[in-house]
């Protein structure tokens, strides 16, 4: 769901639903924000959930002396479960996951959980085929 403001401002939120799914959605400002999530029409493109929250970015926030702030353990923290549980849960495909998530999407291999890389080019296929995927940062690239 993208939320567009004509005068080029806007709000990027992370957001969770209730079942765990993070996405992240675009907004003119917190107001809207707010007035949309009362209203219940901001929904988890993986799952339909419209019980969604803000939750922790995961880009990193820095003190003037270069220092990071606390909130930015919290919200590593809260990465590194998520993919934990992506580990635990989803199968690794590796750098075959368009090709085997456009397969499972047209019924073609079996219904299950995948994880694995994408290039660019692969992502732009998968919107285009109506395939819902979720990225997720590698929480080694955030500690560097």
């Amino acid at each position: 769901m993208l939320h567009y403001n004509w005068r080029g401002k806007m709000i990027a939120y992370d957001l969770i639903c209730s079942n765990g799914h993070l996405f992240e959605c675009w907004f003119k400002d917190s107001a809207s924000f707010e007035e949309q999530q009362s209203a219940g029409i901001i929904n988890c493109p993986v799952c339909d959930d419209t019980r969604v929250v803000k939750t922790f970015s995961p880009f990193m926030i820095k003190k003037n002396d270069g220092e990071r702030k606390k909130g930015e353990g919290v919200a590593l923290q809260a990465l590194q479960l998520i993919h934990e549980y992506v580990d635990k849960h989803f199968e690794d495909v590796g750098a075959k996951f368009a090709d085997e998530a456009i397969r499972i999407h047209n019924g073609e291999a079996e219904r299950r959980n995948i994880r694995g890389t994408a290039t660019t080019e692969e992502e732009v296929i998968l919107k285009e085929e109506g395939v819902q995927f979720l990225k997720v940062p590698i929480v080694k690239r955030l500690l560097n």
